[in-house]
């Protein structure tokens, strides 16, 4: 995949390295590979699109770089592979964001079904934090009356609800439930209803 965004290794054995390395290539991945996690942490890696880590290495861990990478960059998903299969620390990696936590060693077929899983997640995830930025950019145009009127329409509430609500006349929900249609540029409820759950969603997650 020439040009593709790379898959990076990020593990202390050369040799594990090297075989993870002709594994994903063979499979016509982009590769980088890393002897540590500073290493890796000094790359320009905001291109990256999956991480695979070894759990034990020396200085920082498989754990501490997920944390890392998920500060920096929570759209970029992380694999961990380990010879240690505790559960607990499976269960660490899983609550911290890892996409999948593998025990070496680590077969191939499972490995990069995993890398194609995570590749996909990660691109839903950074589609999603663009609908949030989005959603946030327009309804930061809203005037606070304005944004009253969405909140109550977004919560089921007719226009006479809103107006009783809000103590004003229908008719002048309906003037600002115009104006906030043509400022977030929706073409109806489901429309209002979808940019207030994707800005809410930013909020939450980043």
């Amino acid at each position: 995949m020439i040009n593709a965004p790379p898959i990076c290794i990020v593990d202390d054995d050369d040799d594990v390295r090297a075989s993870l390395r002709q594994l994903l290539e063979t499979a016509e991945f982009t590769v980088r590979d890393y002897a540590s996690a500073a290493e890796f942490l000094g790359d320009d890696v905001l291109g990256a699109a999956c991480v695979i880590t070894d759990l034990c290495m020396p200085g920082m861990d498989g754990l501490a770089l997920q944390r890392e990478v998920t500060r920096r960059r929570r759209d970029l998903p992380v694999v961990i592979v380990s010879g240690h299969g505790a559960i607990d620390l499976a269960v660490q990696a899983m609550k911290a964001g890892a996409i999948d936590f593998l025990e070496k060693p680590v077969e191939g077929g499972q490995l990069l079904a995993s890398i194609r899983r995570a590749i996909v997640i990660g691109e839903c995830t950074r589609t999603k934090n663009t609908e949030a930025r989005t959603a946030r950019h327009l309804l930061g145009l809203l005037t606070p009356r304005e944004k009253h009127v969405l909140d109550e329409l977004v919560v089921g509430k007719s226009n006479k609800e809103a107006a009783q609500k809000l103590g004003i006349s229908p008719r002048t929900v309906e003037v600002y439930r115009a104006q906030v249609m043509n400022k977030l540029k929706a073409h109806g409820l489901s429309d209002l209803v979808r940019m207030a759950i994707a800005a809410q969603r930013g909020c939450a997650g980043n």
